[in-house]
Parts: structure tokens; sequence; C-alpha cells
């Protein structure tokens, strides 16, 4: 490693090293280990892109909380992606018999909670779940544009979950 880049990794350390850490720490949940991992990974990124460091492109600080999360967030993926093997000589359980009476009541439930939104929330959800549209494809059908699909779905699930909680529905 020459000098220069000994010193840029130095310099961002002494600078930003301490509020890293402890950004990396709320990021992996207290996992000291996996918070030291990911400071040593996103300076190792500002080191491969020192032109990212460049002030005139924003803040160094914020370049670098951002890596981290997105470094975070890519390791959390990879962890949920993976699958476990098991191994046991007992057989899986057979599925639960499907209780249509419970289906039915639950199906009632729902389509009364949403009757009780409003009419751009409930179209949304319709079309975004039960029609399986994309947000694109939903637009198109809406009329309205792909932003405004993402944030009504947003605002519609919760207003869903307040209707439904009003309803006594408690899972």
């Amino acid at each position: 490693m020459a000098d220069d880049d000994a010193e840029l990794l130095r310099a961002l350390n002494e600078e930003h090293g301490d509020a890293l850490f402890a950004h990396a720490l709320r990021l992996v949940s207290g996992d000291r280990q996996r918070a030291e991992d990911l400071v040593q990974e996103t300076l190792l990124r500002a080191w491969r892109h020192p032109e990212a460091l460049d002030p005139e492109r924003g803040s160094v600080r914020a370049w670098l909380f951002t890596t981290a999360r997105h470094l975070a967030i890519d390791a959390w993926r990879r962890r949920a992606s993976r699958v476990g093997e098991v191994v046991t000589d007992d057989l899986p359980e057979p599925p639960p018999e499907i209780d249509e009476a419970d289906r039915a009541v639950e199906a009632w439930t729902v389509a009364e909670a949403l009757a009780r939104l409003s009419p751009a929330h409930r179209d949304v959800l319709v079309e975004c779940f039960y029609q399986g549209r994309s947000v694109a494809e939903a637009a198109a059908r809406l009329g309205v544009p792909p932003g405004t699909v993402k944030s009504r779905t947003h605002y519609a699930l919760r207003s869903l979950r307040l209707v439904l909680e009003e309803m006594g529905v408690t899972q």
C-alpha cells in the first residue's frame, strides 16, 4: 500500500471511525465482531473508490454511512437466503387440515376491512395484491404515476392494519 493510501485510511478512521463503528453497531444489533467487519469493509470500499470521497460529491461521512448500511443489508440478505440443512430421522408432520369455515370467515373479514378503506386505497390493494399486477401495470390501469401506486400501497396497508385492529383482528 502506498503512503498516500495508508494516510487516506488513517485520516478516514481518525475522523469518522468512532461514528462509523457506532453506526455499524446499530446496523448489526450490537454484534461487535460484525460491526468491526462492516467498518473494515466500508473503509476498504473507500480505499478502492477514492473518487467517492471528493467533498464536491457530498459528505464523506454520509457516503461512509450509506456504504456501511448497504453492506449490512447485503450481508443480511446473504444470511437470510441460506437454507440450513436439517437432518432428522423423524418424518415431517402432515400439513394441518384446512378448515373451510375459518377460511370463509377470514375472507369475509378482509373484504369488510377493504370496504372500509378509501376507494383509492382499496383500488391499489386490489390491483397489486388480488390481481397480482406490478406497480407499472397497476399505475397504467389506475391512471396514476408508479410513485403514486407505491405511496398509496404503503398508506393503504397501514390503513388496512388499523381497520383490522379496530375489528379485533390481532394476527
